[in-house]
């Protein structure tokens, strides 16, 4: 993750190499100089209870991955087993882009950007989970 700049808000928390670094109280930004630092802003951060659809379960596997609480290797079949059977389900032209980027970032061990790129499919997912018939 070497040329991340990280603007953070007044209290803000985030996740670093395992310890959490909480903002002052005023806005600031970080420049993370260290390659492969695993860090997630806490505001994005998905809690376990909150894993109930596909794409948050994918997403949640790339966080856990990114913090540091999942085996890379393990993390990296699960993703892109994930990844492909999203692909089954969200087959239009926007979402394939999406999970092409997030394969391509997970072969390159670039979770962030693999979470970035998931993350952009939450609201198509909502979406879709409110329009289907209810059994």
């Amino acid at each position: 993750m070497s040329g991340l700049v990280l603007k953070l808000g007044p209290k803000e928390r985030i996740l670093i190499n395992g310890a959490v670094i909480e903002n002052g109280e005023r806005r600031s930004r970080l420049a993370i100089i260290t390659p492969n630092a695993n860090i997630l802003r806490l505001r994005d951060a998905i809690h376990p209870d909150e894993v109930n659809t596909p794409v948050r379960r994918v997403c949640y596997i790339a966080q856990l991955a990114l913090s540091g609480d999942a085996d890379k290797e393990q993390a990296r079949m699960q993703l892109l087993r994930g990844i492909e059977q999203l692909s089954q389900a969200l087959n239009d032209h926007d979402s394939r882009k999406q999970l092409d980027l997030a394969t391509d970032a997970v072969l390159e061990e670039n979770f962030y950007k693999a979470l970035k790129a998931l993350r952009t499919l939450l609201p198509r997912e909502e979406r879709l989970l409110a329009a289907a018939p209810k059994m």
